[in-house]
Formats: C-alpha cells, structure tokens, sequence
C-alpha cells in the first residue's frame, strides 16, 4: 500500500482517498478534493468562509490526514521542526477555505456532476483496479481498510470533480495572444547589459536619527515580542508514598484482587505466572499502589479542612510534612526542586494567588501549593528595552532611506539627470533563477530587466537583493534572430500556457478571498 501511494502520489486519486491537504500555494487548489459534505460533528468550529462552518474537527482530521501523508509519502516522522517549516497548520486551514471558496463559487456558476461522471472517474483509479480493470470488491476492501464508506468517498469525489470543473473553466479562458509569445521568446533569447547603482542600509545609517516617540511606537506595535514572562513565587508540599509504606500491610486477600485486577502484568514465557510464583512481587506493588491510593487521600483530607483558610501550613502538619519554598520563577525557567513537574507548573500558573491548588498527583508523590506571589506578563518601560529597539528602529529606517535614495536615482535615470557614476554588470541572458552578475539572485529583478527596452530603459522600482537597493537601467539589449521565434513558438505555447492558467486561477482564487466574509476561530491563531 505505501508503495501504491508513493507512485501515485501527485494523483488525486491518492489524495481524494486519504484526505491529503496540498502542502502547496493556492494554485494547486484545483487538484484537492472539496470539504462537501457534512463532516465531523464537533462542538466548534475551526472557520466560518462566508456564513458557512467548517467544523474544528473536519480541520483536526485533515490536520492529522496530512501530518500522516506527509510521513507515508517521505518515509520519515512529521518533527516540530518540519511542522513548522512546513507551516501545516496554517496551510491545512488555508486549503480548507480555498476548497470551500471554490465549491461555494462552483454552485454560483451552477457546475453539477452527474453519476455517471463520478462513477467514470473512480472506475479509471488505479488504486481500484486489478489488471486494468475496475474492481468492485478490491473497491469496497480499500475503502473499509481506511474507514471510509462508498457514500462518503463517492461524495467527497463528486465534490472533487465540482472543484476540478470550476478551476478547469477558469483556466479554460485563458488565451496567448502572437505578442505574448513573442515577448517571452524575447525574454529567454535577448542578451541585456545593465547599468545600476546600490545603496546598503549601512551607507545611510550615519544620517538616521531616532526619537522617543518612534521608539515607543515601535515598542506598542510589536508589544507581543518584548512581554516580560509572567512569573509566579509557589509554596509547596509533597506527600510521597515511600513516607507511607513503612506503616502500611497488605492482606492475602488485598494481594489476589490486585493480582487478578493486574494479572496482564505477570507474564512468564509460557504465559500467565501463577499467583504463587510471584507472590513477593504482586505484594510490594500492591503495597505501593495502597500507598499511593492513601497519599492522594491524605492529602485530599489536609485540603478539604484547611480550603476555606488557604492555609498551607496547617495542610502540611496534618500530613506531617515540610513546605517548601520557591524563587520567583518562569515557565522557561523553573527551580530544580519542581524540575520534571509539568503538570504541577501548568497548574500552578493557572491557579488563582493565594488559593491552594492540588492534590495532584505526579511520579514523585502528591502535590499541594500555593502561589504566593505573581509577576504578570507586561510590556516593559522603553528604559528596559531601549537600545534593542533603537537598533531595530534605525535598522529599519536605515532600510527604508536607501530604498528612497534608489527610488531618487531612478526617477533622475527616468529624466536622463542622473549624473553619478555606474556599475556595469555585463552582457547576459535570462536566468530561471534568477541570477545577475555583479548583483545577485532576485526572479523579480530578472523579470523586470528583461522587460526593459530601448524605449522604455529604466525599471519602475528599485529591487531590495541581498540587503542593499538596486536601482536598473538599460545599457544594451542585444535581440535574438526572430527566424527562431517561428521555429520555438508552439513549444513556446506549451510552457506558457499551464503557467498562464494557473496565474489566472490564483488571481480568481485570491479574488474569491478577497471579496469573501472568514472567521477564524481565534483558538486556531493562538500558539
């Protein structure tokens, strides 16, 4: 099976079959399935696109759907790390809108499916189909193998089609006209040199000056990054149940009900060991689990009695145990006596100040605390943060003074007043990726050079590459025999075709966005 989804993993038929969430831009929104129907009963909602609901469990499914691909299709685990480099979550939930968007648009352009197509399209699957040919009880196996119903899958299909149809009527309108043709051969076969200037941030950095007011207002706006952590000081009792064991029995009886209550734990080669044959073992983890049964309740007992008064001294000598006491402390940063305490530091945080928190039991023992003082999390003074800020405040307004100088040189090269002196980057061709000599890698830059005429010599914008601002100009364009264009121009058509198509279904799909009511659920935004 892993092997079947590895070759055909671009298909949609993979995709329809295992939920697979397209971990690519909105282009690709045409080749998933639509989230049609139902889903998941859940009790929220992840998004709401244009009045309708998407159910938080409809995205946690396809969330997971494609942690689950990802990892079947590369053969390695889905890490934190590549979780986020992927940005999966964010991208599962922008797939969810786009789908619903494109179906909601498909309705309005009145697109149906009939059976007969959704019956053709799952007939011709491969993953369905024994030596060519469609069969229904491989059919049926597959789909119960990954706890889907004809009904749902046939739906989900359908649905599939429905978005296939509107993107394919999108892409279906695009046309190229002899002068588009012309001008990518143009593009790819021309030879250019450049005239240009650059400005670095730190060529202008001298010339910056910074008040308190921006700083401040800098500080407002990224507020979030510069929040002190919240802190909290705790009191702390720890009953454990070794302290316990020494005053505590087991009866024959107490030994045969744990025994037959956790019989799976006594396993031998042969099977299940006899009671008689273990009896010294089922003893003492009877006994531990006696004493950890009491520790909880003792501590549940010291609670109740001193809950109205909060008093964590008086819970301790009912339990004749010391409190201990903590520094203040953060999340990030906690003291080596509750090292290992997850649970207990997640609950401490959430516990009100003064108020006794617990019992709560971890390996160590029972715990019961308090919190006896708290640091909120605040946006420091300026004084705290002032030369980080000032350093970002000048970095980017060191940014934006070169990129106005290039913008000033551009407009004089426009008016032909421009008199300072011009690097040179030599004759070249057009680069895929992007690469100028004597400047660096920007596609945008490269697209735009190449654009550039004798007519019309300057570039409208500076490009910001590599940290420093370009400002371009024409020096010579050196044009290719045009008794190629003739010979290159339908294969020109092939390349140029698919990519119009797909910057025509991203401007309709941004478009649909743009125009469309989306609610997130503000738990999705939170970290």
């Amino acid at each position: 099976m892993l092997g079947i989804m590895r070759k055909y993993k671009q298909s949609i038929i993979i995709k329809a079959v295992f939920s697979i969430i397209v971990l690519s831009f909105v282009g690709t929104i045409f080749l998933i399935w639509g989230e049609g129907g139902e889903g998941l009963k859940g009790s929220g909602y992840a998004v709401k696109v244009n009045g309708e609901k998407i159910a938080y469990d409809d995205y946690l499914k396809n969330y997971e759907n494609a942690k689950n691909s990802i990892r079947q299709i590369y053969g390695q685990p889905v890490t934190p790390e590549i979780e986020k480099q992927l940005n999966l979550r964010k991208t599962t939930l922008d797939n969810l809108i786009n789908t619903t968007l494109v179906r909601q648009e498909a309705k309005k352009m009145g697109i149906k499916v009939s059976d007969e197509e959704m019956v053709d399209a799952i007939s011709k699957m491969p993953y369905f189909q024994k030596d060519g040919v469609f069969d229904k009880k491989l059919y049926e196996q597959v789909l119960s193998m990954n706890h889907l119903t004809p009904s749902n899958f046939e739906n989900s299909i359908r649905q599939d089609l429905i978005v296939s149809k509107a993107g394919k009527s999108i892409a279906d309108k695009v046309t190229l006209t002899e002068q588009d043709l012309l001008q990518h051969f143009k593009k790819t076969n021309d030879k250019i040199e450049l005239q240009f200037i650059s400005i670095a941030p730190a060529d202008v950095r001298n010339s910056v000056t910074v008040t308190d007011e921006e700083l401040n207002a800098y500080l407002q706006q990224h507020a979030k990054e510069y929040m002190t952590r919240e802190e909290i000081k705790l009191s702390f009792l720890l009953l454990t149940p070794a302290k316990l064991l020494p005053k505590l029995s087991v009866s024959n009886d107490e030994i045969q009900t744990y025994y037959q209550k956790n019989i799976d734990r006594y396993q031998g080669k042969d099977g299940i060991l006899p009671l008689e044959a273990v009896k010294e073992r089922v003893k003492g983890d009877a006994l531990t689990f006696k004493a950890a049964k009491q520790a909880y309740e003792q501590v549940a007992i010291a609670l109740n009695k001193n809950l109205a008064a909060n008093d964590l001294l008086a819970a301790a000598r009912m339990l004749d145990v010391p409190v201990s006491e903590t520094p203040l402390f953060s999340q990030q940063n906690i003291p080596a006596a509750l090292a290992g305490e997850s649970d207990v530091i997640k609950k401490a945080f959430a516990t009100k100040q003064g108020e006794l928190g617990g019992p709560l039991e971890t390996q160590k023992g029972v715990y019961l605390f308090k919190v006896t003082a708290r640091n909120p999390s605040i946006v420091p003074p300026l004084a705290k943060v002032r030369s980080e800020i000032e350093k970002k405040v000048i970095d980017q307004k060191s940014f934006e003074l070169a990129r106005k100088k290039a913008e000033e040189a551009l407009q004089k090269m426009q008016k032909g007043e421009y008199s300072g002196t011009l690097q040179t980057t030599g004759i070249f061709s057009y680069s895929g990726q992007g690469k100028i000599p004597s400047i660096g890698t920007s596609r945008d830059a490269m697209e735009a050079a190449m654009l550039l005429k004798p007519a019309t010599p300057v570039a409208k914008t500076p490009f910001s590459i590599n940290g420093r601002w370009y400002a371009m100009r024409l020096k010579e364009r050196i044009e290719a025999d045009s008794a190629g264009f003739q010979k290159e121009k339908e294969n020109i058509r092939r390349i140029l075709l698919p990519r119009k198509q797909q910057e025509a279904q991203e401007a309709w799909l941004k478009g649909l966005r743009d125009k469309a009511k989306i609610v997130i659920n503000p738990a999705l935004t939170t970290d």
